[in-house]
């Protein structure tokens, strides 16, 4: 599905600047968008924060079925 290649993307970047406060102390969504207060940084931290939860369903999901459906090869 779209959603879970979107929502994939968005925690694939989450872990990216998390690892980067962890390693460095630096903040790229931040840095990239006025701070970490800054409208669009918090904006990018709940889209991060709901592809998160979003891919908590990911887990739980019958892969199976996921391969058979119509969408499995257009995705």
């Amino acid at each position: 599905m779209v959603i879970d290649r979107i929502a994939l993307i968005l925690v694939i970047i989450g872990a990216l600047n998390w690892g980067s406060i962890g390693i460095f102390g630096f903040d790229v969504v931040a840095a990239i968008c006025g701070g970490q207060l800054a409208v669009v940084s918090r904006i990018i931290y709940t889209l991060v924060g709901i592809a998160g939860l979003w891919c908590i369903s990911l887990l739980f999901r019958d892969r199976s079925a996921d391969e058979h459906s119509p969408d499995a090869h257009h995705a």
